[in-house]
């Protein structure tokens, strides 16, 4: 039995299906682009090459691009390329902490992990019309109460959600649901400084009802359900994948 059958999907479950994975390379969006080439997808995750080696989703229905999603006219030209898309996940994702309070940080998270989001949706809309495709959004907690330390993370994640709310009211006469994942504390690249800091790390284990923190694969597999028709109703939904930690 395959992780793909353990997670509930049926190995075939997106067979013939073409996948982009925007921030494809690492983290939540490699295990995103992994998932779905196991459950059968036709895979393009767009990024640029890993920081930490073994991040690059390696599997034969995985095409890689290097990219970069600030490249807006590029984004689009690589998207709106296919004829037919069942899949988009924007999942292209940056945070500077504290030196976000500077302008030109700024700038760069937002135009990363918000202005790419839109770019990469509108090119992908024609084909996921044809498709009648999905599109998941990836936002954060951050979304939900702010950040002290990461302002322009946060205000581009809450971004993303309110995004994700106007893209389905204005795609769903197309046929397109769009929704998105709103993710806690996972062991990524993004959050490694927090994770390795030993009481940070221990406090935040305290507020996390399920005590643990969560693997790219965790929020892999909501996505991918947020994309199956058990998923079919759902629309405009911004969903934390967080083991509880905003409940507390």
């Amino acid at each position: 039995m395959t992780t793909a059958d353990r997670a509930g999907f049926n190995s075939d479950q997106f067979a013939g299906h073409p996948v982009f994975v925007t921030g494809g390379t690492s983290g939540i969006g490699a295990a995103t682009a992994m998932l779905f080439a196991e459950l059968g997808a036709d895979v393009t995750a767009l990024g640029l090459a890993p920081r930490v080696a073994g991040e690059r989703p390696v599997h034969p229905q995985v095409r890689v691009i290097e990219h970069d999603v600030r490249d807006h006219d590029g984004l689009a030209r690589l998207i709106s390329a296919e004829p037919q898309i069942g899949v988009l996940v924007n999942c292209a994702g940056v945070s500077h902490d504290r030196r976000e309070y500077d302008l030109d940080p700024w700038r760069m998270v937002l135009d990363v992990n918000l202005t790419a989001t839109m770019v990469a949706s509108e090119a992908a809309r024609p084909g996921l019309a044809r498709a009648g495709g999905c599109v998941v959004n990836v936002s954060s907690m951050f979304a939900f109460f702010g950040s002290r330390d990461r302002p322009a993370y946060s205000a581009s994640k809450g971004g993303v959600s309110q995004l994700t709310r106007s893209l389905a009211a204005e795609y769903a006469p197309e046929g397109i649901r769009v929704n998105a994942v709103a993710p806690g504390f996972v062991e990524t690249q993004l959050a490694r400084g927090l994770l390795d800091d030993p009481q940070a790390a221990a406090e935040l284990l305290l507020r996390i009802p399920l005590g643990r923190y969560g693997k790219p694969r965790d929020v892999a597999q909501v996505i991918a359900f947020l994309c199956s028709p058990a998923a079919s109703y759902i629309c405009g939904t911004v969903l934390p994948v967080d083991g509880g930690y905003l409940c507390v």
